[in-house]
């Protein structure tokens, strides 16, 4: 289950780089596509929602519009820097939003960081620092566009973890989406043009794979043990390479796969010390 929603979350950076390379028709914006994901999210949720009806009562409103407005951007970011480098580069800056969670659940959240977790966090970014190459020839602005995403998707991460201290989960993920739903058409509406059809086509599917990414990546967490289903997330990386292999050719370089590893190793760090710490 968690290799599969792999999979399909690398898809989603795919389809989006298609949209924002102007693979098939002109270039989509990456606001443009945010929406996609959200609307079409929305509406494969629908029959859950309608089925189960969630009740709205103390619903933290507030909450849910901070931590939606730092997804829908480093959403945004996100797909942006799938169009502008390859794939398993900005795949892999996006793993940096553990450690910015981590980070940010310090002063947020409260919570207490020990010597190993800021270790992992200095070697996370010290990949960080070799994908992007600052002063170098081949410094890559688009990294800061990927590192932009993951400082704002850790801040979501934190305040989904305190959301669920609060509200149950289909509240959290009805709310969510709605909200973001309205906020990215709103947002979309500026930049809007006419996809052709193929393009609507690959819009559904990055909201359609995203939800489905999202139900099995909690049924594995529920039918697993965290230790040892969340280090597979991490195969995403892999899949966005051969992605983009298989349809742009794109290969990764030296500094690529160093930078790569040194944040994976930092993340499963930090999951490894979260399940010591229970």
């Amino acid at each position: 289950m968690m290799v599969v929603a792999c999979a399909l979350v690398a898809g989603t950076t795919l389809f989006a780089k298609m949209l924002g390379r102007a693979v098939e028709g002109p270039p989509i914006h990456p606001l443009q596509v945010s929406a996609g994901r959200y609307f079409f999210a929305l509406v494969a949720l629908a029959p859950f929602i309608l089925w189960h009806r969630p009740s709205l009562k103390g619903t933290a409103w507030s909450s849910h519009l901070v931590r939606v407005v730092a997804g829908w951007s480093g959403v945004t970011c996100l797909f942006a820097a799938a169009a502008l480098m390859r794939l398993a580069d900005a795949t892999a800056i996006s793993f940096l939003n553990p450690i910015v969670a981590m980070l940010l659940a310090i002063p947020i959240l409260g919570e207490t960081v020990g010597r190993w977790r800021w270790a992992a966090a200095a070697i996370a970014l010290a990949g960080a620092l070799i994908l992007t190459n600052p002063g170098g020839d081949a410094f890559r602005p688009a990294a800061l566009v990927a590192l932009t995403a993951a400082l704002l998707i850790g801040l979501e991460v934190v305040l989904v973890k305190r959301l669920t201290n609060m509200e149950p989960p289909l509240r959290i993920l009805a709310v969510g989406n709605f909200l973001g739903a309205v906020l990215s058409v709103a947002a979309a509406l500026f930049v809007w043009q006419q996809p052709n059809t193929l393009q609507w086509t690959l819009l559904a599917a990055i909201g359609i794979a995203m939800v489905a990414a999202q139900a099995l990546f909690l049924q594995a967490l529920k039918r697993g043990d965290a230790s040892f289903v969340v280090p597979l997330f991490y195969t995403t990386l892999v899949f966005a390479g051969v992605y983009d292999f298989a349809v742009f050719g794109e290969t990764p370089t030296s500094y690529s796969l160093a930078g790569s590893a040194l944040i994976i190793v930092g993340a499963i760090i930090i999951a490894w010390r979260e399940r010591l710490r229970g």
